[in-house]
Order: structure tokens, then C-alpha cells, then sequence
């Protein structure tokens, strides 16, 4: 099989994973190949969806697991292939020095052992940057089991390193992939996360030290595929970005590949708008102060389909509005609907120089469309109804899309 083949396999392989971050960190070319900037990459993309700004692939696509979600799993009938370290970064080389390319995702099934795939991708790093002399944008999957060592060398040479939970639960894991363990997929995100603490003590003594993993780590977790609970899946995500500082939380509706007792039928549709939920829900965990339970709860245990989460958060705390704009904190002011981070910081620069009306508050970038329902401005409403949340609702639902009819129905 020759280069081409096993591109054409192992880049559709790769497509599942979506947690192919291109930002984050800003590399100086020191007389070599590339570089990377921290505001991130442009993103182009193929017919079928897929980016090719980073050479997104996978080192092998033979697995010694066999997840029920996975089409890579070693009982499935697909056609096999796997890179050598230095094909995968001749191919990076050249599909830079052509423009297809910015930077490199490498991910990986499991190939023999955990330890000899993480020497692959540790072996691929060290001819990019080492021989090569490539300082663009490297984004590598770490391998659960792996030995520490392999890790913090391949920590040294990657911009971002990203270790794949993939369920929020023991429970969905052991019942998804028995042969994976929750512990062992948190144990190297420890380990990433204490030596970006040290590395970070060390450079603020010795100039000289080399950044480990400079853009930080992040996972991705697959939406779908078991039968956890928004609320589950939010309280593992707000874990994780309190234990080990994650930069990003990717969230991969699944596509149903393989048969099984304990997934969802192959006729299916991807969970996409529960995905795009989740993300807007991640959103409030990171940017807006919000904690897991106040987002959903036990009793409420899934997002709302038809509004995003902060509308279905306030229109269940309607007791805390109207808030006045000009007497707001920042913290409150996140709360309101169309109200974002940088519309906040606006109006409170604004506010100590002269009162906002309420015809100063597009300017600043607040949505209207939504926020009028959930403020007041120099004490008076604009919201033209009750503040009711069943007339809110009424006011504030998506309208119905039409739908093209056939000449035969």
C-alpha cells in the first residue's frame, strides 16, 4: 500500500475526532519550516465537511480495543493501514511547503500496546521539530496507559496534547468499552496538568527552560452513544475544568457506525442540536460564572432543544428580572440574555461616565431581541408583555421552517 492509500484511509478515520484545536499558542521559526500564531489558523473545508487547514490523520487505524462506538475497533471488517513516523512527517512537510496545510492533528487507534503506539507519535515529533526543523501548529492525542516518560517528551515537542475520555462515567465505559478504565484515562491528564504547573514555576526562575505543551490539553467526550443525562455529562465537564484546568471540552454527537445491544440503531440521526446545546452550556461553565446545577439539575436533567440554555435558566428564574442595567454588577449583568462578556465590560466603562438609555445598548452589542424581556433601563421595561415566562416563551420561540413540497405528495 503505497503514501496516498494509506492517507485516503487513515484521514477518514480521523474524522470522528473532533477535538482538533489550532490555536493557542504563538511559536517563533528559528530558521526553520512554519510557525504558529496564538489567534489561531483559517479553516478550510472539504465537500464532506472535513478541515484541512491541520493534516488531521491517524497514525494506525489497527486497535487492540474493542469499543462498541468505534469504528476502529479490532472486530470491525475495514480496510487497515498504518504510517511509519517518517511518512507522517514527510507528508506534513510537504503539504506545507504546497499551502495545504498550517499544522498537524495526530491521533491514533492502539497499535500493539499503548506504549509502542506513544513511541510512533513520540518518534514523528522528534523528526518534525529535530530534523525538519518544523515549528508550525502540532496538536497529538496521548494514549492512556502510556508511560509517563513518553508523555512529557512528546509534552516538550507538541503545542497541544489532548487525552480522549470519552464517556462522563465508569458506568457508560465499562459498558461501552470494557476494556478501558476511567482512571486510566485520568491518570495522563494529571500528569499534563502537574507538569504545566511545574513547567510554569521553572520559566518563572530559569529563562532558558523549554515550554511544556504550551497551548495546555484539552479531551473530547461522545454525545449519544450511552444514556447519560445532559446533567451527568455537564457535571463531568465542570470536573474536569476545575481538576485539571482543561483548555477546551469537545463534544462529538455520534454517528452510529456499528451495531450493538447497548447503542442507539444505525438508522439513528447524530444528536447535532443537543451537541450545539451542550457547547452553549460549556460556554456558561467557562465564560459567564455558571455552575453545573444551576444549568440543570436532577429534576430538569436535559437541555432544552428549542432555547438556549441561558433563556431556559432564566425563564425558570423569571423572580430575578428585570434587572437595571445601570445598576447591575458584571456578575448579573452575564445572567441577562443577550448579554455577553465583552457587551458587559462595555457597559460598565459607560456607565461611569453618564447613564445608558436604552438605545445605546445595540451599540454596545447587546441582543435586544432577547435582553428587552430581562432589563430595565432608567427604570422603565421595553419588553411590551408581562414578564410571564409562557408569553417570553411565545414571544422568543424560532418560527417554524418551511418546508419545500414535493409536486407528487
Amino acid at each position: 500500500m503505497d503514501t496516498l492509500e494509506k492517507l485516503a484511509i487513515l484521514a477518514d478515520g480521523a474524522k470522528y475526532d473532533v477535538s482538533c484545536a489550532s490555536s493557542g499558542v504563538n511559536k517563533k521559526n528559528k530558521g526553520g519550516i512554519g510557525n504558529s500564531k496564538s489567534y489561531g489558523i483559517c479553516h478550510t473545508w472539504t465537500s464532506d465537511g472535513r478541515c484541512i487547514s491541520l493534516l488531521k490523520i491517524l497514525l494506525t487505524n489497527y486497535c487492540i480495543y474493542n469499543c462498541s462506538y468505534c469504528i476502529n475497533r479490532n472486530q470491525n471488517d475495514i480496510q487497515r493501514a498504518s504510517f511509519t513516523p517518517r511518512e507522517v512527517a514527510d507528508l506534513t512537510v510537504q503539504f506545507y511547503r504546497r499551502n495545504y496545510i498550517e499544522g498537524l492533528f495526530l491521533s491514533s487507534a492502539v497499535e500493539v500496546s499503548p506504549n509502542h503506539t506513544m513511541e510512533n507519535i513520540l518518534r514523528t515529533l522528534q523528526i518534525l521539530r529535530n530534523e525538519y526543523h518544523f515549528y508550525g501548529y502540532i496538536h497529538v492525542k496521548v494514549i492512556p496507559g502510556a508511560d509517563p516518560a513518553l508523555i512529557y517528551k512528546a509534552g516538550l515537542l507538541a503545542d497541544r496534547m489532548s487525552v480522549n475520555i470519552e464517556q462522563p462515567t465508569e458506568q457508560s465505559l465499562r459498558l461501552l468499552a470494557p476494556q478501558k478504565r476511567l482512571p486510566a484515562i485520568l491518570t495522563p491528564m494529571q500528569q499534563i496538568h502537574n507538569e504545566l504547573l511545574t513547567n510554569s514555576e521553572e520559566r518563572k526562575k530559569y529563562r532558558r527552560v523549554k515550554k511544556f505543551v504550551p497551548a495546555g490539553q484539552s479531551t473530547q467526550m461522545i454525545i449519544g452513544a450511552s444514556q447519560d443525562t445532559d446533567f451527568i455529562i455537564l457535571k463531568a465537564t465542570e470536573t474536569l475544568y476545575k481538576r485539571f484546568a482543561l483548555k477546551r471540552m469537545y463534544y462529538s454527537a455520534y454517528i452510529p457506525v456499528n451495531q450493538g445491544p447497548n447503542l442507539p440503531a444505525l438508522t439513528t440521526a447524530p444528536p447535532l442540536l443537543r451537541e450545539h446545546r451542550l457547547y452553549q452550556a460549556d460556554w456558561l461553565l467557562r465564560y459567564y460564572n455558571f455552575k453545573a446545577e444551576e444549568i440543570l439539575s436532577p429534576e430538569h436533567p436535559n437541555l432544552d432543544t428549542e432555547f438556549d440554555p441561558k433563556i431556559s435558566w432564566a425563564l425558570r428564574n423569571i423572580h430575578l428580572f428585570p434587572l437595571e442595567i445601570n445598576k447591575a454588577s458584571y456578575e448579573e449583568l452575564l445572567r441577562i440574555p443577550g448579554v455577553g462578556p465583552t457587551s458587559a465590560q462595555r457597559i460598565l466603562s459607560q456607565r461611569r461616565i453618564a447613564p445608558l438609555s436604552y438605545d445605546n445598548l445595540s451599540k454596545m452589542g447587546v441582543v435586544l431581541k432577547r435582553a428587552k424581556y430581562f432589563l430595565t433601563c432608567q427604570g422603565r421595561y421595553y419588553g411590551e408583555i408581562p414578564i410571564e415566562p409562557s408569553l417570553i416563551r411565545q414571544r422568543l420561540a424560532p418560527e417554524p421552517q418551511s418546508v419545500q413540497l414535493s409536486l407528487f405528495f
